[in-house]
């Protein structure tokens, strides 16, 4: 009869990016910029003229990436996190290939 004082709790609230449902907010936010960022740069990097954009995002999307994949804590933000990793690379590899970070500013 223990068991019938014990009031029923609620569930957690579910989140789409949390698997052990518990909140994860720094991940996430980890996880949507990089999403962005890798989106930004890949896009961005289809076009000549804009590499400045493409390299720097690339390269702050690799940097938000990499450290929220030495944090995250589900499968799901490591999934998402590889996916904008993946993204943000080759958008600055190809920023680079156009002309780089600086893009003749420094001669």
């Amino acid at each position: 009869m223990a068991q019938a004082m014990h009031g029923q709790s609620s569930p957690p609230p579910i989140s789409l990016l949390s698997t052990d449902g518990k909140p994860h907010p720094v991940q996430d936010t980890l996880m949507v910029v990089t999403l962005v960022l890798g989106a930004v740069a890949f896009v961005t990097a289809f076009f000549h003229n804009l590499h400045l954009l493409s390299s720097w995002a690339g390269l702050i999307g690799i940097g938000t990436g990499l450290y929220g994949q030495f944090i995250s804590a589900t499968t799901r933000e490591r999934f998402a996190l590889i996916i904008g990793l993946g993204a943000s690379a080759i958008g600055f590899m190809l920023g680079m290939a156009h002309g780089g970070l600086f893009g003749g500013w420094l001669g």
